[in-house]
């Protein structure tokens, strides 16, 4: 009898497809995009790194860089009190990614939102600046943003540019100004989204995929409509 490949489907390659099947019960076409994740870890996210929830985070947001992006690379950066633009990884590599790229600690214990959002920024409108693609940053943070001057600013300029924000909040805790985005006035176009999850670990991959695109898909159809999108 004649053989057979057999393909065997990695975690990645699961996750891809559930994914897709989101958007298709939205209706949206599929989606090509450019894809970063952003990661809180100041010192209070001690316990989630170390239970391996933040791992977790990283190959559920890999299978969204899979699924959107030209070459199915998720940007990664860390964040504390300094921050960590930390090398792209796609669903090749992805095992124990955390542990084998960051150490706790090593860019301080705080929290300094702005300054990874302005890096993160920097990499897509300055360094590698594409007007045909849009990009999805997923902002994972645990609370204990007091920075809200300047975030409200970074967001309201970013506004212009085609940058997407998705901001998840990991537990129960003050999460300031990421709360009234929906709300924020003063921008060109509603370029952030925000909710927040008390257990990750706990909410399915079809209702994480669900929440995770309720906004970018009709962002891109606005800032097409508003030229942000070429």
């Amino acid at each position: 009898m004649p053989s057979r490949l057999v393909l065997k489907l990695t975690k990645i390659d699961l996750l891809e497809r559930k994914v897709t099947l989101s958007l298709e019960k939205k209706k949206v076409d599929p989606l090509q995009a450019r894809v970063a994740v952003v990661f809180d870890a100041s010192g209070s996210m001690f316990n989630l790194y170390r239970s391996g929830i933040v791992q977790e985070a990283f190959e559920r947001i890999l299978a969204v860089a899979a699924a959107f992006d030209d070459n199915g690379e998720l940007d990664v950066w860390f964040f504390a009190d300094d921050f960590m633009r930390a090398p792209s990884v796609t669903a090749k590599d992805y095992k124990d990614y955390i542990v084998r790229t960051y150490v706790l600690g090593r860019r301080g214990f705080g929290n300094n939102e702005p300054k990874v959002m302005e890096d993160v920024i920097r990499k897509y409108t300055v360094e590698e600046p594409n007007a045909h693609i849009p990009t999805y940053i997923i902002f994972f943070s645990d609370g204990g943003v007091d920075k809200e001057s300047k975030i409200t600013q970074l967001i309201t300029e970013s506004s212009h540019k085609n940058l997407f924000w998705q901001f998840v909040g990991l537990g129960r805790s003050y999460y300031g100004v990421l709360e009234k985005l929906d709300d924020m006035p003063g921008r060109f176009i509603d370029n952030a989204d925000f909710f927040a999850l008390d257990d990750f670990s706990k909410i399915s991959d079809e209702e994480l995929y669900d929440r995770l695109l309720n906004e970018f898909p009709g962002w891109i159809k606005e800032a097409r409509a508003k030229g942000i999108l070429a």
